[in-house]
């Protein structure tokens, strides 16, 4: 059987996967996110989902790398994790209230072929408005900062979004319908990775 390289750290992306019947190996990419750009968030996240699979892909003979990047946009401008929680406040003071969208870029490359195929996933994220002392005591968590967005949608965070429109999965890092979609580009049916 073929096996499913998770080029990711992401302890959501690992559970959504072993949930959705697959059993990947993680190898952490290590690419230097802050010296990518692009010219747009969508395009953003697709060229570190690229950066992170090509890099792992490059390591290995074989295999289906998974990379993937989650950002959120809000006002044309991309988000990643906040980096300290004084950033977090402001942000989370920004977005409640308001929407966003959730893009996760996705990428798969067949480590013998070479085959590459990649997309984003955008989900609609509705934020409710939490007061001053529930954001203070939700950055005191610590949970905002070691996601993308300053929030999560099974965790914490979900008491502070009122909805989303679009695949959740893709809030949580990995949009499944999606990943079926790049697999079969790449001339593999996801039930055959199935344990």
């Amino acid at each position: 059987m073929t096996e499913i390289v998770l080029a990711s750290a992401s302890p959501a992306r690992l559970a959504l996967l072993r949930g959705a019947g697959l059993d990947p190996k993680v190898i952490v990419s290590g690419v230097d996110e802050d010296a990518v750009t692009a010219a747009s968030p969508a395009e953003l996240c697709l060229a570190l989902a690229r950066a992170k699979a090509a890099v792992v892909a490059g390591e290995l003979s074989e295999g289906l790398v998974v990379g993937c990047d989650s950002m959120l946009e809000l006002d044309g401008r991309a988000y990643g994790k906040p980096r300290s929680a004084q950033e977090a406040v402001v942000r989370w003071r920004s977005m409640r209230g308001r929407s966003g969208n959730l893009l996760t870029g996705h990428c798969v490359i067949d480590a013998a072929t070479g085959r590459e195929a990649a997309a984003v996933g955008s989900t609609v994220v509705r934020f409710g408005t939490p007061a001053a002392d529930e954001i203070a005591a939700y950055v005191a968590s610590g949970e905002p900062l070691r996601v993308a967005g300053a929030f999560t949608l099974d965790g914490l965070g979900g008491w502070f979004v009122d909805g989303i429109e679009g695949d959740h999965g893709n809030v949580l890092g990995l949009s499944l319908p999606l990943l079926r979609r790049l697999l079969a580009e790449v001339g593999v049916p996801v039930t055959s990775l199935w344990r």
